[in-house]
C-alpha cells in the first residue's frame, strides 16, 4: 500500500505488495484528495445520512432497515460500545501494516465489502462499482446471489470477488451453480445459512418495497421526487441494459425483478442442511465459507464438513430479530475454530470497530450498508473514498493503540466498559 491508502490493484490477489517501510496516512484529510463532489463525506455515517436524501423510500427503507423490532440491527452497533480500548505508549508505531493474510491470499487492509442483494436497483451497476473499487484496493468484495449483474462479467472486472450463495436444499440446483461460479474464476464459494425462510420485514411493507417490485402511483411519486436516482440508476439501467434480472441465483439467468414467479425461483431453503454444504465441499475445488454462522457448535461442524472459513453474522439483524450482535458471540466462535478463518460482519463503521473485532478474534471483517449507501451517492469513485476513509482510520487508531502489526491486536488492548459477561 502506499501513504495515499489502499494500493491500485490489477494482478493476482496473492501478489498484493506489502506495504512500504514508512505507511503513515497522509497529513492531508482523505477528503481533501477525493473528487469534488465527495470531499464533504469525511465518514461511513456521511455516506448514509446522504443516501436517505437520494434514494426512493422504499429503497433506503430497504437497504437500512432490517426486520420486526429492529433489536438486533441496535445491538450490532451498541455490543461495540461496551468495550473500550487500553491503549500503549511509547511505542514506535512509524512502520505499521495493514496487509492482511486471508485464505491463502494477501489483501491490502483487514476488510472487505458484503454482500447485498439487488445493489443494482440503488446504484448504477452497483455490484460493478464494487467490484472495480475492492480489486483496486486490494480488498475482496463478495457479490450476492441475489445480485442484478452476471457472475461473469463480475469477476472480469473485479478479480477480488467472492461468490454468495442462498440455496434450497436440492443437489439438482446446488450442483450445476457451483459449476457456474468454478467456471467464471471465482476462488471463493460462501454458502449463507442463515435465511431458510424470509424474515419479517415489516418495513419493506410499510416503505412498498416488495419482491417482486410492484409498481403503484406512490412508487412512481417516489421516483418523480427523487430525480438523481430516477434518471441516473433507474431509467439509465433500463435504457442501456434492459429490465433487470436476479443474474446468479443458479446455473441459468433469473426472472426478471418485477416477475411473479421471483419466489418460486427462490425455491424452499429451509430444507437447506449440512449434508448440502459437504456436497458443495466435495465439487467446489476452492475455498469454501459458510455465512451466518453465531453457535460455537456449528462452527465445530462447519469445520467437520470441511469449511476453510466462516463469517460470524445476524445478517445485519436481518433475519430473527432478538438475534445476538455477532461481535458478542464472536470469542466462542474463534476458539472453536481451530484452524479456520473467521471473519465478522455487523455493525462495523469506524476503523475502532475493527481493531475491537480483531481483538476478539476475527481474522477479517465485512461492512456492507455504509458501502451501498457510498455507491448510491457516489458510484465507484464513492465506494473508493468510502475504502479510504475506512482504511485512513484504521492506521490513525493503530498509531494510537500502540500497534504496528494487525496480528498484534488481541483482548489486552480492550476492557469491558459495561454489558453482559
Amino acid at each position: 500500500m502506499s501513504p495515499e491508502g489502499p494500493v491500485p490493484y490489477g494482478g493476482d490477489v496473492e501478489q498484493a505488495p506489502q506495504a512500504p517501510a514508512a505507511q503513515q496516512p497522509s497529513e492531508a484529510r482523505p477528503a481533501d484528495r477525493a473528487p469534488r463532489n465527495l470531499r464533504g463525506f469525511l465518514s461511513l455515517e456521511d455516506f448514509e445520512r446522504a443516501a436517505r436524501r437520494r434514494l426512493p423510500r422504499m429503497l433506503h427503507g430497504f437497504v437500512s432497515g432490517a426486520c420486526e423490532t429492529d433489536a438486533s440491527l441496535r445491538d450490532n452497533r451498541d455490543a461495540f460500545a461496551e468495550w473500550g480500548f487500553v491503549p500503549r505508549v511509547l511505542v514506535d508505531t512509524s512502520n505499521r501494516e495493514t496487509v492482511t493474510e486471508l485464505l491463502g491470499r494477501r489483501y491490502a487492509a483487514p476488510f472487505g465489502i458484503a454482500p447485498m442483494g439487488a445493489s443494482a436497483l440503488s446504484a448504477y451497476r452497483g455490484d460493478l462499482a464494487f467490484a472495480r473499487a475492492a480489486a483496486a484496493a486490494a480488498i475482496p468484495m463478495i457479490l450476492s446471489a441475489s445480485s442484478l449483474i452476471p457472475m461473469e462479467e463480475v469477476r472480469a472486472e473485479g478479480p477480488t470477488a467472492w461468490y454468495q450463495a442462498y440455496l434450497p436444499g436440492d443437489p439438482s440446483r446446488i450442483e450445476p451453480l457451483v459449476d457456474r461460479v468454478a467456471a467464471a474464476g471465482f476462488d471463493t464459494f460462501v454458502l449463507t445459512v442463515d435465511v431458510p425462510v424470509s424474515a419479517n420485514r415489516e418495513n419493506n411493507v410499510r416503505n412498498g418495497y416488495s419482491l417482486p417490485l410492484k409498481p403503484t402511483p406512490g412508487l412512481a411519486w417516489q421516483g418523480i421526487t427523487h430525480p438523481r436516482w430516477l434518471f441516473g440508476t433507474a431509467l439509465r439501467t433500463l435504457l442501456n441494459h434492459g429490465m433487470p434480472h436476479f443474474e446468479n441465483m443458479d446455473a441459468f439467468r433469473g426472472p426478471p425483478v418485477l416477475s411473479r414467479d421471483l419466489q418460486r425461483a427462490f425455491g424452499q431453503r429451509d430444507g437447506l442442511a449440512w449434508e448440502h454444504l459437504e456436497l458443495i465441499r466435495n465439487r467446489w475445488p476452492g475455498h469454501l465459507v459458510v455465512k451466518g454462522i453465531m453457535s460455537p457448535e456449528d462452527a465445530r461442524i462447519a469445520r467437520d464438513s470441511g469449511a476453510d472459513g466462516v463469517i460470524v453474522s445476524n445478517h445485519g439483524g436481518r433475519q430473527l430479530d432478538g438475534t445476538a450482535s455477532p461481535l458478542r458471540v464472536l470469542p466462542a466462535v474463534a476458539e472453536e475454530a481451530r484452524g479456520m478463518a473467521v471473519m465478522l460482519d455487523g455493525g462495523i463503521r469506524r476503523g475502532t470497530d475493527i481493531l475491537k473485532a480483531l481483538a476478539l478474534g476475527a481474522h477479517f471483517v465485512f461492512v456492507g450498508r455504509p458501502f451501498i449507501c457510498a455507491a448510491a451517492v457516489g458510484g465507484e469513485p464513492g465506494v473508493r473514498h468510502a475504502i479510504l476513509l475506512l482504511w485512513e482510520e484504521v492506521m490513525r487508531d493503530m498509531a494510537m493503540l500502540g500497534v504496528t502489526d494487525l496480528a498484534g491486536v488481541g483482548p489486552e488492548f480492550l476492557l469491558r466498559l459495561r454489558g453482559g459477561g
